[in-house]
């Protein structure tokens, strides 16, 4: 009979091997098989050294490796075979209508490090290309005196949205609101949350299947990753109060970022990805720029 401990380290090996790729919300086997051994035997997802050592029947022990099986052979991200994930240790429902949250924002979010330039003032909270609501959530739950609207050009990532939202029991300050950019939003919002599609076609070209199985909607940023931070670049200050900051995130496109908005002042936050993913920048600022 194997042990829960046995039955993760023989998962990492096979996860290695299959050679799946991971990001979406492990960063590696050990991690991935972890979490899906758990999970398919309903035990904590947060302290393996409790449960490590339990004797493990070979029925579940059937069942993990048909998981195991699943993650390997469809290379769907683990997230959606358990339609659960987690940011900053609160749980999500997230299935293949909406891209895994896993956006650094949160963790700005639950760490304070946004606070600075928030206030009174901040009232009106939009959470821009929201997907499964999860920062909309975090936002509502963070900041409990604010309102929040999460929008999304997908209705069908909108309905995993309205999933977390009433989860969490929200539904009195978070408002869903389905809209192509800002076109349905009028706003005017105090702080803007933005996780968008910025990434390049040439690296879209060469995504993981993993990837591939998210929509790609959500992902594509054009040629350059920058075609809809462009556009928001032009829209948000008639969106935005005067005091109002908009966060962004561009993961790996720093470069190409520095290139479109060259003259842009914004403030880089550091993450635990480091400080070149995600920048702040005020109303002020975007008020700057010459029209595209």
């Amino acid at each position: 009979m194997s042990t829960v401990i046995e039955l993760i380290e023989a998962g990492a090996k096979r996860l290695e091997a299959a050679g799946v790729a991971f990001g979406h919300g492990t960063a590696n086997a050990f991690d991935e098989a972890a979490w899906l051994v758990l999970w398919r035997l309903k035990l904590p997802l947060d302290d393996i050294d409790a449960v490590a050592d339990t004797a493990v029947s070979p029925a579940d022990a059937g069942k993990v490796a048909a998981l195991l099986d699943e993650r390997i052979t469809t290379r769907k991200p683990a997230a959606y075979l358990t339609k659960e994930a987690w940011l900053q240790g609160v749980p999500f429902y997230i299935d293949e209508r909406a891209i895994v949250p896993r956006s650094f924002i949160a963790e700005l979010i639950a760490d304070g490090s946004i606070d600075y330039w928030l206030g009174p003032h901040t009232q009106r909270v939009l959470d821009l290309c929201t997907g499964n609501g999860s920062l909309a959530v975090l936002a509502a739950l963070t900041y409990p005196d604010v309102t929040v609207d999460a929008a999304d050009l997908s209705v069908e990532a909108l309905e995993v949205a309205a999933i977390n939202v009433t989860r969490h029991e929200l539904d009195a300050r978070v408002k869903l609101v389905e809209s192509d950019g800002l076109a349905n939003l009028p706003g005017p919002y105090d702080l803007v949350l933005c996780n968008p599609p910025y990434v390049n076609s040439a690296s879209m070209a060469t995504l993981p299947a993993e990837y591939r199985a998210e929509p790609e909607l959500s992902l594509a940023g054009g040629t350059d990753g920058m075609d809809f931070i462009r556009k928001l670049f032009a829209d948000a200050p008639s969106r935005m109060s005067e005091q109002a900051v908009l966060v962004l995130e561009i993961g790996n496109e720093r470069d190409y970022f520095d290139a479109a908005f060259p003259q842009l002042e914004v403030v880089w936050l550091e993450t635990s990805a480091g400080e070149d993913q995600v920048l702040l920048v005020t109303r002020a600022a975007l008020a700057s720029l010459s029209p595209p």
